[in-house]
């Protein structure tokens, strides 16, 4: 996902100031799960896509507030965008994947702790989601009900990585039992 796009989403919902993307990125949910983004990104990149037409200035209040909207080409781009495959081959920066990477130059009881910590902070989490859907309800169209979509595919993340982190505590464990003993 790129920053770009993101704000694209955010003002086809909703026109915006900068400062209230940055809340959005800081305090929201899109902020810890999606995508993270502060100020000192978020406005330059305002000004590239009104610059390139995507967005507009509708609004300038106090001390050089500035709220923008979505354009029409604003909104075709964003179209476009999630109407297409995400690209393969971009740079991967996943510091969770890297560290189970490096597991093993761990000690198999520290290993073990960082897999006993996955496993209870992914099955916290995927708690916590589970509370946010039951008490949303059924799936309702607009944004809050895509945002309930956007919770689920969390949810069901948070669940994989829980099984996953438990599979893998088993397979320590067996490898244990099946070390020979010197």
């Amino acid at each position: 996902m790129s920053l770009p796009h993101a704000l694209l989403g955010l003002l086809a919902v909703a026109p915006r100031s900068g400062y209230e993307l940055t809340k959005v990125f800081e305090e929201g949910d899109l902020g810890r799960y999606a995508w993270q983004a502060g100020h000192t990104s978020i406005y330059p990149e305002l000004g590239r896509l009104a610059e390139q037409g995507l967005v507009e200035v509708t609004h300038e209040g106090a001390r050089g507030s500035r709220t923008y909207a979505v354009t029409d080409a604003g909104r075709e781009e964003l179209r476009s965008w999630l109407l297409s495959p995400p690209t393969r081959g971009g740079k991967v920066r996943d510091e969770r994947v890297l560290r189970m990477f490096l597991l093993s130059a761990l000690d198999p009881a520290d290993a073990r702790k960082v897999l006993e910590r996955i496993a209870a902070a992914t099955g916290q989490e995927a708690a916590r989601l589970r509370r946010v859907r039951e008490e949303a309800g059924p799936v309702q169209p607009g944004a809050e009900g895509f945002g309930q979509l956007a919770a689920e595919y969390g949810l069901r993340q948070y669940d994989a990585v829980h099984g996953w982190a438990q599979w893998a505590l088993e397979q320590l464990d067996a490898a244990a039992v099946a070390a020979p003993r010197t």
